[in-house]
Order: structure tokens, then C-alpha cells, then sequence
């Protein structure tokens, strides 16, 4: 790309080597439909948490909502297949119907005997975001040009982050005032909007184009075989593996943490938008960063502020912890859009949902893991050793991350199974 001065001066050139991913056209509307699914997403899963606490008295069982979220990793490469196989479009416009649909069911919890209940919803909501993460993927990797992903993606994360910061508020407000049949009315209403929002969305309404024909085996990891050929996707996502799954002990000891602190389980409504103020000032910067550091050297900034607010957890002080929270959270989304930046660039369209579902088996399914076990080891172990843990394994991930960088941007048949491309050139 010319970077001499155009004839109007030094402000078009600078325009294209920053674009603003607005200037795509459907990105306004998808950032909409973003923010209702965040608006209810934040102030939902966290109520039903808290929820679950106050009727069973039970922290196991309120920390076995997180792993209920976390299950549906397993049918990532399914849902995966299906994005790249139909209209990404309809898929998100019916995910969002279904949605609202499934968590008005929880009108019917009224105590501990619907536990069951709720983790089906809870199962079910996260398998949906699954779908919305595979379709949603191909739709930005249309829209925008490789120079406007990391806008893009910037963007996406600071409207994500930012409603963390209100979400829980209002989640936590209409709880204590109105109840958790509230939460529910609102998190439906606003899937509902999202859908609607997403119908007139300006792209291509025909499934993504199918480049390979190989058995349903082999396209059903094609995803997975995806990130580990491209070398630079293979050391950021095993780098981020680490480091994110490691934060599943975060999700188990939160509680733990609370009562040793001296404060009641709803303190995570206030907590929680304490880590979206950081996450907002993160999400806006993400952008700038992962331009100027490269993807991998971002995120690898990303998970070193995740670690040094998760230092701050451990010791007994609930101001401490608030200002752990905020620093942690500014660090995640550099990662995430780093992360996202790079995959999706380097990832061609007609494998857009499987890599990016391969990409949340990844990432989600360790940190399960590490939940389920998470919990069992709150009978053992003091919940400050698992804080010490969790920081010990995100340096580690930061460490790998920094050396997963591109030099070069790859044609956009690079990568494609069956081409004998590597990605080691980029490497």
C-alpha cells in the first residue's frame, strides 16, 4: 500500500494505514446487535450464579454454573461446520430467536428443586454464543479488510467489555429490587431485539462458498487442523490455552475469595464492572496496540496485566482486589482482539466458523476442565494457593505468546487444507 502524501495532504493516508472499521458497510448494524447481546449476556450469567448461591448456600454448586457455560465446548466443531455451511446470517438471526426462547424457561425456577433446570438453560445459552462466535466470525472476515480487523475487532471487545461495566449493575438492581424472573425478562428482550436488528444486516445471504471436498471427518476438524498448520495460530492459541485456562481456578475461588474478604456473594455484581472499567479502557486501546505491537507481542501485554491484577486477589483486601480486577480486565481484551485479529486474518472465509469454533474448544474447554477440577480441590486446598497457580501459568502463556508473530500477510487461499501451505513462511 502507497504511503506517499495524496494530493489532499497527510489525513488520507493516515485514514488507510487506521481505518475505522465503520466505514464498512453493516458493521454499524452489527456493532448494534452486539450491544443487545452483551446487554443481557453480562447481566444474566452472574445473577444465575448469585442466584444459585443464595438458594443452595452452596459455593460448588454456584460454581458449577461456570462449568455448565463451559461444556458446550464440545460441540463447538459442530456448530462450527454449521456456520460454514449455511447462511451466517439466517444462523444468527434464528440463534437469537432460540435464545430468547430458552432462558424464558427460567420463568418456571421458583427454588433448589429447578437446579437441574438451570444448568440445562445455562448449557444451552452458552451453546448458543457458541453459534453466534462461529457465524459472527465469517460476517466480520467479510466485511472488513485486513488492515480494519483489529479496528473492528476493537471495537466488538470495547462495546463487550464496556457493558460489563453496566450490565451487572443493572442485572444486580432489577435482582434485588424485582427478582431473578427480572434478569430473565430482560436477557429474552434483548435476544429478541438482536434479532431483529441482524435482518437487515448488508451481507450475502448464501452459504460460504465450500473450497474442499473430503470426508465429514476430516471437515469437522478441519478448524482445529487450521490452527495448528498456520505456526504463528498454533503458538498464540496453545499460549493462550494456557494462560486462560488456567483463570478457570478464578471462576471456582470467587466466592472463597468474597468470604474471606468479608463480603457478601453479591459483591460479584460491583466486582465484576469494576474489571469492565479496565476492560473498557483496554477494548478502546486493543486496536492501537495490536497495530503498533503486532498480534502476538499484544497479547502476550494482555496476559501480563491479567497477571499482575490476579496478584492482587489474594490478599485479603477487598480494595485490593477491586484494583486487581480493574488491571486484570484491561489486559484481556488486548488479548482477545490480538488473538482474534490474527485468526481471522489469517483464516479463509470457507473456514471462518470452524477455526473459530476450534479456536473457543481451545481456549474454553481447558478452562473447564480446570473448573470442574477447580472445584474439587476448594475441599483441599486454601483458594490463595489457586490464585498463585493461576498467575504461574498466565506468565507462562505470556512468555509464549510474545514469540507467536507474522511478518507477512498471507494470500487469501493461504492455510486452505489440502494446498500444502504451513504457514511456516509467515512464521
Amino acid at each position: 500500500m502507497s504511503t506517499e502524501p495524496s494530493e489532499t495532504g497527510d489525513a488520507e493516508p493516515r485514514r488507510r494505514r487506521l481505518p475505522i472499521a465503520f466505514e464498512a458497510p453493516g458493521f454499524g448494524r452489527l456493532s448494534t446487535a452486539w450491544v443487545f447481546t452483551n446487554l443481557g449476556d453480562s447481566a444474566l450469567y452472574l445473577m444465575v450464579a448469585v442466584w444459585v448461591k443464595q438458594f443452595t448456600g452452596s459455593d460448588v454448586a454456584a460454581a458449577f454454573v461456570f462449568v455448565a457455560l463451559g461444556l458446550p465446548a464440545i460441540l463447538a466443531p459442530f456448530i462450527g461446520m454449521i456456520a460454514d455451511r449455511m447462511s451466517r446470517k439466517r444462523l444468527l438471526v434464528a440463534n437469537n430467536v432460540a435464545m430468547a426462547l430458552i432462558v424464558l424457561s427460567m420463568l418456571l425456577v421458583s427454588g433448589p428443586d429447578h437446579l437441574w433446570l438451570i444448568y440445562v438453560v445455562i448449557f444451552l445459552y452458552s451453546a448458543g454464543g457458541y453459534v453466534t462466535a462461529a457465524a459472527q466470525s465469517g460476517i466480520i472476515r467479510g466485511m472488513l479488510r485486513d488492515d480494519q480487523l483489529a479496528s473492528g475487532n476493537g471495537v466488538l471487545s470495547t462495546i463487550d467489555n464496556g457493558l460489563r461495566l453496566v450490565s451487572p449493575l443493572i442485572g444486580t438492581a432489577l435482582y434485588v429490587m424485582f427478582g431473578a424472573h427480572a434478569v430473565v425478562l430482560l436477557t429474552a428482550a434483548c435476544f429478541a431485539v438482536c434479532a431483529v436488528v441482524l435482518i437487515g444486516l448488508p451481507v450475502r445471504d448464501a452459504a460460504p462458498e465450500r473450497t474442499e471436498s473430503r470426508g465429514y471427518l476430516r471437515e469437522l476438524v478441519a478448524g482445529f487442523e487450521h490452527l495448528g498448520r498456520v505456526v504463528p495460530l498454533r503458538r498464540l492459541t496453545i499460549a493462550i490455552a494456557v494462560a486462560f485456562g488456567a483463570t478457570g481456578l478464578m471462576n471456582v475461588i470467587i466466592f472463597p475469595a468474597l468470604d474471606a474478604m468479608k463480603a457478601d456473594a453479591a459483591a460479584i455484581g460491583w466486582l465484576v464492572p469494576l474489571q469492565g472499567v479496565g476492560a473498557l479502557v483496554g477494548g478502546i486501546l486493543s486496536a492501537t496496540l495490536v497495530t503498533k505491537l503486532g498480534e502476538g507481542r499484544a497479547a502476550a501485554f494482555g496476559l501480563v496485566m491479567l497477571a499482575l491484577g490476579s496478584m492482587l486477589l489474594p490478599l485479603g483486601s477487598l480494595p485490593l482486589a477491586a484494583c486487581g480486577m480493574v488491571i486484570a480486565g484491561f489486559g484481556i481484551p488486548i488479548t482477545v482482539v490480538g488473538f482474534s485479529t490474527m485468526r481471522q486474518r489469517l483464516t479463509p472465509d470457507a473456514l471462518q466458523g470452524r477455526t473459530a469454533a476450534a479456536a473457543n474448544v481451545s481456549l474454553n474447554l481447558p478452562q473447564t476442565v480446570v473448573s470442574i477440577v477447580g472445584a474439587g480441590l476448594l475441599a483441599v486446598a486454601d483458594y490463595r494457593l489457586l490464585i498463585w497457580v493461576t498467575v504461574a501459568a498466565v506468565l507462562i502463556g505470556a512468555a509464549l505468546a510474545a514469540m507467536a508473530r507474522t511478518t507477512t500477510t498471507p494470500r487469501p487461499d493461504e492455510g486452505l487444507p489440502g494446498n500444502g501451505a504451513t504457514g511456516e513462511a509467515a512464521a
